[in-house]
């Protein structure tokens, strides 16, 4: 479930699939390729298959780096006009060049090297480009500093290509926003579906992924933000334990369950960017004992037998919502039981119910730490308080769709030394204890269902249109990983299946799922189709 739900239901961990009308979708055929771009020299190609070509010397970070450039302008600013990348990183291909002469001096720094990255708009960097989340109150936003991740991935040799469009305030402005849409950024497009939601927050993250605007990219979740756009885009998404991948330099929703986490179109770019990101940061309140050595090389993960005598979860309820998606997650089952894994049917969506504890938690912790970021960045606004008022000052521009009610519930919270607060904390905690003791008393290593349903019309004046499932919700909820893979497609709208694993288990869940890619292959490139054939 997406963040913009937590207040207008009356528990943030309800997933009762609601039949809205689509407002804003065509009614017209669909117009089948034609809009489909010519061939790309790197389209579907992985970071493996980069790297091999720059050892070779058939290609370079330069090249790679000036080829997804390029797709940004034919795809993204004109064409279909995905308008999934919000802003270009003047200096990417002065860092490819750097990464290309150290290359030729023999110094290769790992998978990542000379990697082209996009990065979400909530996520700082020290550059020419702003940290906005999406906002037109944080424009001139030039981060002093690199968020920790950011510095890790520059470490990792990476390129820093550009920022991504999100659902501004990462969903969490009005319970009526649309996912993909910013005041700064415009409205990001399905690139499967153009009329149909990228879903969010992470949206323009999943959208150029999906689309071959880079090779990976960078997102970020509370609750669904990567999760969503990787299942609507049809890629892969990596939420980690809260604790593993530093969130320093990330505006925040959440201190409790907010994580910076991969997309990519393979589960091994996934893995490869993700070993990029972790490390211990003593500046993050959720750093934790873990010994992060332990967390070097997620692509030691990759096993194509990853799934033989895993005991998998299964909730029973997700076996009979709506007949394309059962028919997927049936044949989904059977690949995982022809890999070996035993299946088990269990109740596993009722541990994140929290009585509305969720949406409670996140008000409280939303205004404590946007302020505590606000306070030190360069950006003039520098309070909830002022950002509230600045959005009520210029709502023709601000806030031409949906109002800002989240901030304001928000603001009217106490610190976090209120009762409110504190039982709210302790009702999430104990979603963890929940999750844990199914873990142990089934003997599962992890847990599965559909992160969605087909994607929503975008609608700019209802907001979106909840379709059911949301089986990501207990992992984000409680901190523990999960990954989203591509399931299958309903008319052509990627479904993705969200595997849920162990607080730090990573490694492991990542073992299933790649296994389960490997077994399923189902990932397809974007057609770029205007709608829903009628």
């Amino acid at each position: 479930m997406k963040r913009r739900n937590f207040v207008r239901l009356a528990s943030a961990a309800g997933i009762t699939a609601v039949a809205f009308p689509l407002f804003q979708c065509k009614s017209k055929p669909a117009d089948q390729g034609k809009k489909a771009p010519t061939a790309f020299a790197l389209a579907e190609m992985t970071v493996a298959q980069m790297q091999e070509q720059m050892t070779k010397g058939t290609l370079s970070s330069h090249s790679i780096t000036k080829h997804y450039l390029d797709q940004i302008a034919s795809l993204d600013q004109n064409g279909p006009k995905i308008n999934a990348v919000i802003e270009i990183n003047p200096d990417a291909l002065a860092i490819a060049d750097a990464m290309d002469a150290e290359r030729k001096n023999g110094k290769v720094r790992g998978p990542m090297h000379g990697i082209p990255v996009l990065i979400k708009d909530n996520i700082d960097t020290k550059d020419k480009m702003q940290t906005t989340a999406g906002s037109i109150a944080l424009a001139g936003n030039f981060a002093s500093l690199d968020a920790f991740v950011v510095k890790k991935m520059r470490e990792a040799g990476a390129v820093i290509l550009g920022k991504t469009n999100m659902s501004e305030w990462a969903n969490f402005r009005s319970t009526r926003s649309a996912s993909g849409w910013s005041s700064r950024g415009g409205q990001t497009k399905n690139p499967y579906i153009l009329d149909r939601s990228p879903c969010g927050s992470s949206s323009g993250s999943g959208a150029a992924v999906a689309a071959n605007l880079c090779a990976v990219a960078v997102g970020t979740e509370t609750n669904g933000s990567i999760a969503c756009p990787a299942a609507m885009n049809g890629v892969v998404g990596i939420k980690p334990t809260v604790g593993l991948v530093s969130r320093s330099g990330i505006i925040p929703i959440s201190a409790t369950q907010d994580t910076a986490g991969p997309l990519g179109r393979t589960v091994a770019d996934a893995a490869a960017l993700l070993s990029a990101m972790v490390g211990a940061d003593a500046d993050d309140p959720a750093k934790t004992a873990i010994a992060y050595e332990n967390f070097t090389d997620f692509t030691a993960s990759l096993d194509a037998n990853g799934l033989n005598g895993k005991r998998i979860g299964i909730e029973k309820d997700f076996l009979k919502q709506h007949e394309d998606v059962d028919a997927l997650l049936k044949k989904a089952l059977d690949q995982m039981k022809q890999k070996g894994a035993v299946i088990v049917e269990v109740d596993y969506m009722k541990t994140q119910k929290t009585d509305g504890a969720e949406s409670i938690l996140l008000q409280y912790e939303f205004k404590d730490g946007l302020n505590k970021y606000l306070s030190k960045s360069n950006a003039k606004i520098k309070s909830l308080e002022a950002l509230i008022a600045f959005n009520k000052a210029n709502a023709a521009k601000a806030m031409p769709y949906f109002q800002q009610e989240l901030f304001e519930i928000s603001q009217a919270k106490g610190d976090l030394e209120s009762k409110e607060y504190k039982d709210a904390l302790t009702k999430i905690l104990n979603v963890r204890n929940a999750l844990n003791a199914l873990f142990e008393s089934e003997k599962l290593d992890a847990l599965c269902g559909p992160a969605t349903g087909p994607a929503w019309c975008n609608d700019l004046v209802n907001g979106d249109f909840w379709t059911g499932y949301g089986g990501y919700g207990p992992a984000a909820i409680s901190g523990f990983p999960s990954v989203t893979v591509p399931m299958g497609a309903v008319d052509e709208l990627p479904i993705g299946i969200s595997f849920l694993g162990k607080a730090f288990g990573e490694a492991d869940l990542i073992r299933i799922a790649f296994a389960y890619e490997q077994a399923s292959k189902n990932r397809k490139a974007p057609r770029f189709i205007e709608t829903v054939k009628a």
